[in-house]
């Protein structure tokens, strides 16, 4: 049994942002050396202050599901929009070109639960 608590985890910026000005923070709950063999890369707590938005990219070969614990956002996927807010998910597939913004006037906390095909999940900016 793994037992964790938020607490013990520190923030750091996300991977596809710049390490001085990051928009998105993220606590690496989990990662795939944590979990048995197989598909899932990675589940992180993510923290984006209002007005801030993640840099646009995709990844190679992994999908992404963001759950929303927290606040209002706007996600932009391959040119189409949609408005997200807390307890709404969106699913992004492997190489689709994606952005969010926090449209809220709180922090955005979110899950981010990676898929892989088995190829490491490399992530591209656009």
């Amino acid at each position: 049994m793994k037992i964790f608590r938020l607490k013990d985890f520190e923030w750091i910026p996300a991977s596809h942002e710049s390490t001085q000005s990051p928009s998105v923070w993220k606590k690496v709950l989990l990662q795939k050396a944590d979990l048995l063999e197989g598909w899932v890369q990675m589940v992180n707590w993510c923290r984006m202050e209002p007005g801030k938005a993640f840099r646009a990219h995709y990844h190679e070969d992994m999908e992404e599901v963001f759950l929303i614990l927290k606040g209002q956002a706007k996600i932009l996927l391959n040119g189409k929009e949609a408005s997200l807010a807390e307890g709404e998910a969106v699913i992004i597939p492997p190489r689709e070109v994606h952005e969010m913004k926090n449209t809220g006037a709180e922090d955005l906390e979110y899950l981010v639960l990676g898929i892989s095909m088995g190829k490491g999940g490399r992530t591209v900016v656009v």
